[in-house]
């Protein structure tokens, strides 16, 4: 590992501390990276090309899904100009229709708050895809779906989902994406089927990692930055090798600019991952998203979902469940997902909750910036953990055991391994 990537994963584990209480800190004003920026008409580019789009900010503005003027909205995807390297291609609505055979149920794969979800294949090329068709009565309407046409048009990284195409025929808006043959993370952590192996350790970290790298492009990488607003399992998508990408950008917002703290907004998102300061102000900043990856890589390593909403009290949300556990490194092991089957790496389990805690603190300037939490769980992700080799080193006879735990607690002089790290690592 770099040096400069090992001092700046310790400077993230000192952050845990603070929480913890350990160590003590003192407030810092938000430096001007942090700062949020706004424009009423701005243009948005790729860092390293030549693509722009100019949209109108009172176009693409977000909206109350119980306004029915949001759903009767005049926008329409014509009005959006996108130039350049952007390559979405348009497609007839009979073009779709002929890719899904007539939007056949077979072909059905799932529905969200855009509508349904459809595989399809096109006739011209022979690629599968998926194809997404707006509901007219569903909580997004045109406005989201100009955004998502703008937003992915213009992205390019391997943890975005790439928008093919889209269709703007009529009364007919549907959005033409590559197909992601594993489905959601959220259908691999909370509805394991009984013969599906869980997910491994090792894979949980790739996906974190990955998902992390995404969210990363779009604020360091978009000009100017994107807010996604709406990160969540179900809106990252595994293709294969689980390489995970982010999905679904229509209330993705133009990020702030200039010396501007937030961005005002109506809130808007999913229940369990909006930031708190955001849901109760509105003002939404690069770390509202930053507190939804939080809630994201506690479901990754715990999975328990968001919320709980058949349960009482602090079961009910998961931010809610963990934080007294954070403050307890003894029950750190008690967060770990039983489907794990104690199949995980003891420091790294620390090591991702030290992560996960910090994204979720409920101080947005106390929250890490996205290219720390990229390199901490990098870092996490290449140290692979084999549980072959776990179990032959830790294969004991009974009558060696009270000996074993002796020579741990007196620091005994054999080589430290990642498991056999002492629970108060994170402690020094």
């Amino acid at each position: 590992m770099h040096v400069s990537q090992f001092i700046l994963f310790h400077i993230n584990i000192s952050k845990y501390l603070v929480l913890c209480g350990i160590i003590e800190t003192r407030e810092v004003a938000p430096s001007s990276d942090d700062r949020a920026r706004t424009s009423s008409e701005a243009d948005v580019t790729v860092e390293g090309g030549e693509s722009a789009v100019t949209v109108n900010e009172e176009e693409t503005r977000e909206m109350d899904p119980s306004s029915d003027d949001d759903r009767t909205s005049t926008s329409r995807v014509e009005d959006v100009t996108v130039e350049g390297d952007a390559k979405a291609r348009t497609f007839t609505y009979q073009e779709l229709v002929d890719a899904t055979e007539n939007f056949r149920s077979e072909y059905f794969v799932g529905e969200g708050g855009f509508g349904k979800v459809f595989k399809g294949k096109l006739v011209d090329t022979t690629e599968v895809v998926a194809i997404k068709q707006l509901d007219p009565n569903g909580v997004q309407g045109i406005r989201e779906f100009v955004v998502e046409v703008l937003t992915l048009s213009l992205a390019d990284h391997p943890n975005l989902v790439k928008l093919i195409g889209y269709c703007a025929e009529g009364d007919q808006r549907l959005l033409v994406y590559e197909y992601m043959p594993l489905g959601s993370l959220d259908t691999h952590l909370h509805e394991v089927r009984a013969n599906k192996k869980a997910l491994d350790w090792n894979t949980r970290m790739m996906i974190a990692a990955g998902a992390a790298k995404g969210l990363e492009y779009l604020h360091d990488k978009m000009k100017p930055p994107v807010i996604y607003r709406d990160l969540k399992c179900s809106n990252i998508l595994l293709g294969e090798g689980y390489n995970p990408k982010l999905s679904d950008f229509g209330l993705a917002k133009v990020g702030p600019i200039g010396d501007k703290t937030h961005v005002s907004t109506r809130v808007m998102g999913t229940y369990g991952y909006c930031a708190p300061e955001y849901a109760m102000t509105g003002q939404l900043t690069f770390r509202s998203d930053i507190y939804s990856f939080g809630v994201v890589l506690l479901e990754i390593i715990t999975g328990r979902k968001a919320i709980y909403i058949t349960k009482g009290g602090r079961e009910q949300n998961l931010v809610a469940w963990a934080r007294p556990l954070f403050k307890d490194k003894k029950l750190f092991s008690q967060m770990a997902d039983p489907a794990l089957q104690d199949q995980y790496p003891k420091r790294g389990l620390f090591q991702a909750l030290a992560i996960a805690a910090m994204c979720v603190q409920e101080r947005p300037n106390k929250r890490p910036r996205i290219s720390e939490v990229v390199t901490s769980l990098e870092f996490l992700s290449q140290q692979k953990y084999d549980p072959e080799m776990h179990s032959s080193r830790h294969r004991r006879t009974p009558s060696s055991s009270s000996s074993i735990k002796k020579d741990f607690r007196n620091n005994s002089k054999k080589p430290e391994t990642e498991d056999s790290q002492s629970e108060t690592d994170l402690g020094e």
